[in-house]
């Protein structure tokens, strides 16, 4: 579908760059008049109402406690409505598995955060791989003080439950740490001039000794300022320590050195390998097809040989992997003695299990329903016990999540399950595939009431990402069952939720996802558009009751909807979205999604980059859908001014159906916590819901 661009503004007019000053006086008194206009607008008694529901889902006392093994102990982070900013606890396996497990609570963040004056947002643990025989005891405790992708690292000592005095405390900032050793940190951070990228993120890793002032610490490891991020991470194995470095050129391509004898070893492999190291092998999975040791490899497989070997000028990669054109590798994990592996096939998920001593010989793993997400991961390679054991997780659009545990060549059985939150019985499941502008078949899952009547009737809320190989797959949500399947129009129809697989994501691998990189962004949008299309064609919606709905990359995809196929929906929310790609690499993280959208200031390269910024193709006179635009003050990743710009401009340019609402926190989440999560849901269903049965 193409559009005439004659009375777009040119790109180097942008009369909204006041609205870029995150924090300024008068871009804020602006934010909080449009967030006034459009709660006026969204928040009745019956979205108090729904937004209660939401939130009794998000903080149910009986939802899954995923957990991580470290030594004896099950760890995990936990918030409910007794503790919006959550717990760090840990409990044994023994208690874990009992209905009512006893958590030790290390961490209250409620409470640290009144005690320090401070609203800090959880952010994770790294923990130190204590001496042979001891339990873990120290670890570094990541917070924010925003809910954005900055955070502070601050040493935590589990048996005193407390931080550590005088311990590492490395400030705010985008940082990637490691442990080094007991009394050393591999740091990546903010040193100060010179030392971040382009992208806003580190370029020198530094070797912090205990008591050692921060600008001291001496320089391990270095990349260029236009790469995108450097860090080292130490591989604590026992028998196979060493430290690994890695230069992130850009999302695609990196370059992954290895200490060997004081000396930064880089492994030689093209720049878009993906590279680890598990024991004695080296693990490699190329993003394009590739010729090595007189093999030739697709991409999207997955290659194994012995470091050693490799370090000694070997190439005789084993490929442990293949794929097909309808099934792709999404992860592995290994654990004492085996390989498992994830996989996508028609986007439902099949596991194989390897056995390298067995010549890399594979099995299935029976756990893996159709139309169902299914993923085994280990739960301990290094427990002397339980070594092969594994951890598997089941969802489906109407199967309520399940925690698994099972060990290899034997069994597995149900540890945890999360209870049901709407009639799942009520609805159906079918996938579908709909066809492209250039013939190419994309699938995408459809939810809806058993009793559908194909009359085109039915509100329907499409929802998709497509983008960075980022696979959308089935997954149970409590929030979408009562937030929009269960709701009812005036007649008594349900809604219709859609799940979209569009290129540019990873659902078939690399090939998909390369599908629609530059040049060839259109092929996302022509896919999505062709899904609502689709949902036409079969009745179960019309145009004017189908809404869609993504969020960061996402947001660009239905900002794509609303700036070039206005007339396929009947409403839009776009979430922390990218809409200025004139300007993207100017904003936040921006310049890092250059592999992935294309370089604006290269003549060349802007010349298709402004045929999918939304904020350039909006034009007056156009009738568009009605539109939620939503982001967060604090969002460091995209940022809120990309949101903030584009309601700005289409209001000026007199659309009338155009809302607009930031959060002061949350981060590229959006909500720092269940209740402002809750909130952010419900504004998302409540505006689809009023505007297509309203439209209707």
């Amino acid at each position: 579908m193409t559009h005439s661009t004659e009375q777009r503004p040119p790109a180097s007019l942008d009369e909204f760059l006041w609205l870029e000053d995150i924090y300024g006086d008068r871009p804020l008194e602006w934010v909080r008049a449009e967030n006034a206009l459009t709660e006026e607008k969204l928040i009745t008694p019956g979205f108090r109402e729904m937004e209660s529901r939401v939130l009794e889902v998000l903080d149910s006392t009986d939802r899954i406690p995923l957990a991580t093994k470290r030594g004896s102990h099950y760890y995990n982070f936990w918030r409910d409505a007794g503790h919006p900013k959550g717990l760090w606890r840990r409990t044994t396996w023994a208690s874990y598995t009992t209905a009512a497990p006893e958590w030790e609570v290390l961490i209250d963040v409620d409470a640290l955060s009144a005690d320090e004056g401070e609203e800090w947002v959880w952010g994770g643990t790294l923990f130190l791989r204590p001496a042979s025989g001891d339990d873990y005891s120290r670890v570094l405790v990541a917070l924010s003080p925003d809910g954005g992708d900055a955070t502070r690292y601050r040493e935590y000592d589990i048996g005193d439950r407390s931080f550590v005095d005088g311990g590492f405390d490395i400030p705010t900032a985008k940082s990637r740490i490691s442990w080094a050793g007991p009394d050393t940190l591999n740091v990546a951070t903010d040193f100060g001039a010179g030392t971040l990228t382009s992208s806003s993120y580190p370029r020198t890793v530094r070797r912090l000794q205990r008591g050692q002032a921060l600008q001291d610490a001496g320089l391990y490891f270095e990349i260029p300022g236009h790469h995108m991020m450097a860090l080292v991470s130490r591989d604590q194995t026992p028998g196979f320590e060493r430290d690994v470095a890695v230069d992130t050129i850009d999302f695609y391509s990196s370059r992954t050195h290895l200490r060997v004898d004081g000396e930064w070893v880089h492994l030689d492999v093209p720049e878009d390998v993906n590279v680890s190291l598990h024991r004695q092998w080296l693990i490699c999975r190329p993003r394009t097809d590739w010729s090595c040791g007189g093999e030739n490899h697709a991409a999207g497989s997955l290659l194994v040989i012995g470091l050693n070997d490799f370090l000694a000028g070997d190439r005789s990669f084993t490929c442990v992997f293949t794929p097909d054109a309808a099934t792709s590798l999404q992860s592995w994990s290994w654990t004492r003695d085996y390989l498992l592996l994830n996989l996508l096939r028609d986007v439902s998920s099949e596991i194989r299990i390897l056995d390298p001593a067995k010549d890399w010989t594979a099995g299935l793993l029976d756990a893996c329903p159709p139309l169902h997400a299914v993923d085994a991961f280990a739960v301990d390679d290094e427990d002397p016990e339980a070594g092969n054991d594994y951890w598997l997780v089941a969802t489906g659009f109407l199967t309520p999540s399940a925690l698994y545990r099972g060990e290899i060549g034997g069994t597995h059985r149900q540890v945890k399950a999360t209870p049901s939150f709407f009639d799942e019985d009520a609805f159906h499941v079918e996938q579908h595939f709909a066809v492209s502008e250039d013939g190419t078949r994309v699938p995408y899952f459809q939810v809806a009431p058993k009793d559908l009547v194909l009359d085109g009737g039915n509100p329907t809320l499409l929802s998709g990402y497509g983008g960075f190989e980022h696979s959308m797959t089935p997954a149970y949500s409590g929030v979408v069952g009562r937030g929009w399947l269960e709701r009812k129009t005036d007649d008594g129809r349900r809604g219709v939720y859609v799940l979209a697989n569009i290129r540019g994501g990873g659902e078939y691998g690399p090939r998909w996802h390369q599908a629609a990189l530059h040049s060839e962004r259109h092929r996302a949008y022509e896919d999505f558009a062709a899904i609502a299309r689709d949902l036409v064609r079969r009745n179960v919606c019309r145009p004017a009751l189908l809404g869609c709905t993504g969020r960061s990359n996402g947001g660009l995809l239905v900002g794509n909807m609303l700036a070039t196929y206005p007339e396929l929906f009947g409403a839009i929310s776009c979430g922390v979205p990218l809409l200025d790609m004139r300007r993207y690499t100017k904003l936040s993280a921006g310049f890092s999604w250059i592999a992935e959208y294309g370089d604006p200031d290269k003549p060349e390269e802007w010349e298709y980059v402004r045929t999918f910024s939304p904020y350039h193709l909006v034009r007056p006179g156009t009738p568009y859908p009605e539109t939620l635009i939503w982001t967060a003050t604090s969002d460091d990743r995209v940022g809120p001014v990309q949101a903030r710009k584009m309601a700005a401009r289409m209001k000026d340019m007199g659309v009338g159906n155009v809302w607009f609402h930031e959060a002061l926190e949350g981060g590229h989440a959006g909500a720092s916590d269940n209740r402002q999560a809750a909130r952010m849901h419900v504004m998302t269903h409540e505006f689809l819901w009023q505007a297509l049965t309203r439209n209707a």
